[in-house]
């Protein structure tokens, strides 16, 4: 029978409907979206560490959530974001891991980013035309992100309840790719280079200098916790940046890292975790369709994926238990 549901050889009753909405814990209005998510490019920095129903639960969580922001769009009148581009002013080529930083100052410059940290990665991605999904894609040691596109648009795929650090690197790290795609010179490591990328967008190498100094001999743990909370990048990656922008020679830098791996920071670091992020343009988009009445209440509780009372709870303010999930 579900063969035949899946084959539009017929159609569940409501009885059934409201069974399969009960079990899969969605609104039956789930069953009507018009638009169907499919991920195309799908890769995976350590899929050979997942398993294949592993694989399935995260790709069918991210589809799920990627419908409800594309049905989302089509209830307003004009959408809400601009197709992703990068600057023109790109160079075309890179031929050394170094290029990367000149690259990243002038994606920056081209975005109106500046320098500054970035408060929140998903939501300046997003504004750009990209797609950032959370899901609950386990241990990070077994599933390091994921890339795609649907429709054309790019999509980041990161881990929900990862800490903040985590998920900015890895969301950086990701955008590498899509930003170096077909730029990278013949031998330079694309997964290296996605490294490089990633530590210079966080943190751009005039504001390493400028917060570290020109040459250092040693850097203190408590700096880097700072640091740490100033950019939401961990202590480990900013070694990484102090080496790449030359303020730690080899040798420091060696000696640095061994110092971490002995008291065991390289696994735990021992300031406060960075906050996760919370993603905010499509609960932003959900209200502001409700309060246009592009929508109604229960296809807003939909898009959240919360019962009708908690999502009326949630938009009057009242404490409610449920937790939005996006």
């Amino acid at each position: 029978m579900i063969g035949k549901y899946e084959g539009d050889a017929t159609v569940p009753s409501s009885d059934v409907l409201l069974k399969l909405a009960e079990t899969f814990g969605v609104r039956v209005e789930f069953f009507f979206r018009q638009r169907d998510a499919r991920l195309t490019g799908v890769e995976y920095r350590k899929a050979s560490r997942l398993g294949r129903k592993t694989l399935d639960r995260i790709e069918g969580n991210v589809r799920e959530q990627v419908e409800r922001f594309l049905s989302l769009e089509d209830y307003l009148p004009a959408r809400p974001i601009t197709p992703f581009a990068l600057p023109e002013t790109l160079p075309p080529a890179i031929s050394t891991l170094g290029d990367i930083e000149d690259l990243v100052l002038g994606l920056r410059e081209g975005w109106g980013l500046g320098n500054d940290p970035i408060p929140v990665v998903t939501d300046m991605l997003e504004e750009r035309g990209m797609l950032v999904v959370q899901c609950p894609a386990g241990p990070e040691d077994k599933f390091d992100g994921l890339a795609a596109e649907v429709d054309g648009i790019p999509v980041i795929v990161v881990g929900r309840d990862w800490p903040g650090d985590r998920q900015r690197f890895t969301l950086a790290h990701e955008f590498g790719h899509v930003v170096l795609r077909g730029r990278l010179a013949d031998g330079l490591d694309e997964e290296a280079a996605a490294n490089r990328f990633a530590g210079a967008f966080l943190a751009p190498a005039p504001e390493v200098i400028k917060e570290l100094g020109p040459r250092r001999t040693r850097l203190e743990p408590r700096e880097l916790c700072v640091l740490k909370q100033t950019y939401g990048l961990s202590m480990g990656a900013w070694l990484f940046r102090a080496r790449d922008v030359g303020v730690l020679d080899q040798p420091s830098y060696v000696a640095a890292v061994k110092q971490f791996r002995i008291k065991g920071w390289h696994r735990r670091e021992p300031c406060e975790p960075y906050p996760p992020e919370r993603p905010q343009l499509f609960e932003q988009m959900v209200f502001h369709a409700l309060a246009e009445d592009y929508i109604t209440e229960s296809k807003a509780a939909e898009l959240f994926g919360l019962p009708l009372m908690d999502f009326v709870a949630l938009r009057n303010m009242e404490p409610t238990d449920a937790v939005v999930d996006q």
